[in-house]
């Protein structure tokens, strides 16, 4: 059944955006902005080349407290967290016991209050409540979970977010890619973080709710910062090669497959006593040291101007079906279309041609390396 718009959950930023004249659409249960007066394209070259401002208050923001935090994280994901550094962010993963992937999400380290670590998670909204329960299921009694719905979280995104958020904020230009900081910004205290989900520098930011329109105000301030909504989102997100949960990435896909062998870090994988012990692990480490897997994820890069949507099958020169998409767009960036699709493994080298089906049409594509773009993520 249909959510109706007065069920939707509102962010603290809603009546902005509504003042401002967003188009507004249902997303993960919230009435979120896709887009405001000037549209999709022109909201995504404005981040690629200024800076945009996000709003992801949908989001989830959890923190993690006590004197093993780090320990009861750790048998959830497969990524290492005691020894991610204080100020610090890193991806991670929560996996189930068959290897597929329940959700990724950004973990931080703040820096140690007395015995008690103090880890800050932000989850996706699709999967809030389900990370919650794992979280309570998994951490020991000595761990505590705070769920912070009173904050909101804004992303500014573009080579100009430094430029712009340093005007009220100064200690950003120390930050580097993943650093994160608490820091009072414009007279309001916040948690920061040098990352983002645009393959641009820039900042994510959590605020507490009833103070969020000002320092959004503050930053619209700025001559290089304007409003983009989710069209912009996902169209950068996708040039960047950066996976959507419940799309690119699924309890049906396992890291391996979804190409994030990166997001499996070293020490969880190459012997000592830390390795393995998340759920999933005899699966996911057989799959990296056998390399055996019967579908990778790839991106696809086509030369016509018609986009590629998520649902088109590809398929090989034979015309057998070898993978589906599961992202596509016209990139604003590139002026061609990309995607990205589960293929057999054995179509998954780059420089391999292949066809999505649209509309009873044979696109031609080619397997290409992700990401489309070249990320300028600020590593000092």
């Amino acid at each position: 059944m249909a959510t109706h718009a007065n069920e939707l959950k509102k962010t603290p930023l809603h009546d902005l955006h509504v003042d401002q004249g967003a188009k507004m659409v249902p997303f993960a249960g919230y009435d979120m902005p896709v887009q405001f007066a000037g549209g999709v394209k022109k909201e995504h070259l404005h981040t690629r080349t200024h800076a945009g401002l996000f709003d992801v208050s949908h989001m989830g923001q959890i923190r993690l407290t006590g004197p093993h935090a780090s320990a009861d994280l750790e048998r959830l994901v497969p990524v290492d967290i005691i020894d991610l550094p204080e100020d610090k962010q890193r991806y991670a993963l929560f996996t189930h016991e068959q290897g597929g992937i329940l959700d990724d999400l950004m973990v931080s380290r703040f820096p140690t209050e007395g015995e008690n670590e103090h880890l800050y998670l932000v989850v996706n909204a699709a999967c809030k409540e389900q990370d919650i329960a794992l979280l309570q299921a998994g951490l020991s009694t000595d761990t505590q979970m705070d769920i912070l719905d009173n904050r909101a979280l804004i992303a500014l995104q573009g080579p100009d977010a430094v430029k712009a958020l340093a005007r009220i904020a100064p200690e950003v230009t120390t930050m580097v890619f993943m650093d994160t900081r608490e820091l009072s910004i414009g007279g309001i205290d916040c948690f920061i973080s040098r990352s983002g989900y645009t393959g641009e520098d820039g900042f994510e930011i959590s605020i507490p709710a009833e103070q969020a329109e000002i320092l959004a105000c503050q930053l619209l301030e700025q001559p290089e910062v304007e409003w983009a909504g989710l069209g912009a989102r996902d169209s950068l997100r996708l040039e960047a090669g950066l996976c959507l949960y419940g799309h690119d990435i699924s309890v049906d896909t396992t890291p391996i497959e979804g190409s994030l062998i990166w997001a499996i870090s070293k020490v969880r994988r190459e012997g000592g006593d830390r390795a393995g012990g998340f759920p999933g692990a005899a699966i996911i480490l057989k799959q990296i040291e056998t390399k055996v897997v019967s579908k990778k994820r790839v991106g696809l890069s086509g030369t016509s101007r018609a986009p590629v949507r998520e649902g088109a099958d590809i398929i090989n020169s034979k015309g057998e079906n070898i993978g589906c998409v599961t992202s596509g767009t016209y990139g604003p960036t590139l002026a061609s279309p990309v995607a990205m699709a589960y293929v057999a493994t054995e179509y998954s080298l780059p420089g391999t041609e292949v066809f999505a089906l649209v509309r009873g049409k044979k696109l031609p594509m080619t397997v290409t390396k992700m990401p489309f773009i070249q990320p300028r993520y600020y590593r000092g």
